[in-house]
């Protein structure tokens, strides 16, 4: 049985698994809220398909800075089956060092697809 989650939630989950510092846990958090085929966009770093390219790669951006945290800075925005998160990270207790926002295609109650945009800071 597939559980399926809303775009509201995706989009926090999805900041969730690249603030996860537990590979274990990063990697479930994946496998329960990415389909197979996912697809994240990244414009630093391209196109990674697949949950375990995915894995790879919120693993190593992760690891450039295990101690920043995502933070949204607005509620999620969703239309049909998209939906869009703005945040900031950074280390607790000091002003965030840089902002993005997320845009995630949902199919089946997961995310199919993720796109990272870098935002100037508020």
């Amino acid at each position: 049985m597939t559980m399926t989650h809303s775009i509201s939630t995706l989009l926090q989950r999805n900041l969730d698994v690249f603030g996860e510092n537990d590979p274990a846990r990063r990697r479930a958090m994946i496998d329960e809220f990415y389909t197979e085929d996912c697809v994240f966009h990244d414009p630093n770093s391209g196109i990674h398909r697949g949950r375990d390219e995915i894995d790879r790669i919120a693993g190593a951006i992760r690891a450039t800075h295990p101690d920043f945290q995502y933070q949204p800075i607005a509620e999620p925005e969703v239309s049909e089956d998209g939906g869009r998160i703005r945040w900031v990270s950074g280390r607790p207790g000091e002003a965030p060092a840089y902002a993005g926002t997320d845009f995630l295609i949902a199919r089946e109650g997961r995310i199919a697809a993720v796109y990272l945009f870098f935002d100037k800071l508020p």
